[in-house]
């Protein structure tokens, strides 16, 4: 299964809420409900153990999934780390990346859990963020940009290449780089600006800030410039 983290389709709000619990600096899962609705959800607000199934009574309730059992799976939290335990619960077992659990296994941060037709992405922003090369977000942002929005991206950040000092290019400068219509940068820029969290900011800040956010998180590297 697809990783939920990957979803093409999320909207510019949806990775926000994905942004924000990564900030947050605690572990989480991501799904998509049964109405194709993004779900997050903090292990540590749940306590240390909890259940995952299609019964009502469960702490992650999949009530739409006929392949998840009543109770199907436990997640447990032992230290700073979060394991998964499917100690004969399923019918249909429990999956972590294409891998059936049998006992318990420890969970790392971007695993994707399959239980039943759901997808459940482990997301731990600590563990992630003590990578040396980028932060926990850069990886998942990058996924789910669109190659448009990735080509708009790394125009608007080459200038950094060369110099700190750098000012981005203007939406004219893009569209003759890309050979694309200004109209069609605006509205990219108009998308990845609320992406990385920087659509609030006054207009004259709000390209530059997009040009950190990107660089800092490995969401575009100097390499691609």
């Amino acid at each position: 299964m697809r990783s939920p983290l990957e979803h093409h389709s999320a909207t510019p709000r949806e990775l926000q809420a994905r942004i924000a619990a990564e900030r947050a600096g605690r572990p989480f899962l991501v799904y998509r409900d049964g109405n194709n609705q993004q779900a997050i959800v903090s292990l540590d607000d749940l306590g240390a153990r909890l259940t995952v199934g299609r019964r009502a009574g469960n702490d992650i309730v999949l009530d739409w999934d006929d392949e998840v059992s009543r109770v199907h799976a436990a997640l447990e939290r032992v230290g700073r780390d979060w394991l998964i335990a499917d100690d004969g619960l399923s019918h249909n077992g429990t999956w972590v990346n294409g891998e059936r659990v049998t006992g318990q296994r420890r969970l790392h941060d971007g695993d994707v859990i399959a239980v039943g037709s759901t997808a459940l992405a482990f997301a731990a922003p600590e563990e992630g963020a003590s990578q040396p090369t980028v932060t926990a977000r850069g990886p998942h942002l990058g996924s789910t940009l669109t190659p448009a929005q990735r080509r708009v991206l790394v125009a608007l950040c080459r200038p950094y290449g060369q110099s700190a000092i750098a000012s981005p290019p203007s939406n004219r400068e893009i569209a003759d780089e890309l050979v694309v219509t200004v109209d069609a940068v605006k509205a990219t820029l108009r998308a990845l600006f609320a992406v990385f969290g920087v659509d609030h900011l006054p207009q004259n800040r709000k390209r530059a800030a997009l040009v950190e956010a990107a660089l800092r998180t490995g969401a575009v590297t100097r390499r691609e410039l």
